[in-house]
């Protein structure tokens, strides 16, 4: 068999090897636990071949710091730019399903502190379009991170 596309098998073209007419499935702020398994399904599509999942957690330490624990708060705009980079993503990539969360208020040590998924035709298109999501994500939507430490120190960042 040759290297070409016969008629029945989807070349480019095929709708599948497109990103979906409405891919954004899910995008909240919330400061309820987070679920990685809501995420992971709201982006299943039966196009994708490729499904990347990316899940922030809170760590023990920072900087070299022993963190005690954070609170994350958000401006009202949040969600609406949260919005406007699952946009831009989608115009960059070929998504069929994209999802993000992220957790507000206090959160203690191991707690998911945001979750995002893509699906895309394949999986490398899936991790750059996911990585895409959560590196705006972090760098543009007004969400704000206040740390205490075990020394008794503080820090906001994103501030």
């Amino acid at each position: 068999m040759s290297g070409t596309s016969s008629a029945s098998s989807p070349g480019p073209d095929h709708p599948g090897e497109r990103a979906a007419a409405d891919p954004i499935r899910l995008l909240a702020i919330r400061d309820t636990p987070l679920s990685v398994d809501e995420v992971f399904t709201a982006v299943g599509d039966a196009a994708a071949g490729g499904t990347a999942l990316f899940v922030g957690t809170v760590r023990s330490h920072d900087s070299g710091a022993d963190v005690e624990g954070l609170g994350y708060s958000a401006h009202p705009s949040a969600e609406a730019e949260m919005r406007r980079i699952a946009e831009k993503v989608i115009a960059d990539f070929p998504v069929r399903a994209l999802a993000a969360v992220h957790r507000v208020g206090d959160l203690r040590i191991g707690d998911l502190a945001v979750v995002v998924a893509v699906s895309c035709p394949h999986r490398g298109e899936a991790f750059e379009a996911c990585r895409k999501m959560i590196d705006d994500l972090k760098h543009e939507v007004p969400i704000w991170k206040h740390q205490t430490f075990a020394d008794g120190t503080e820090e906001w960042v994103g501030a």
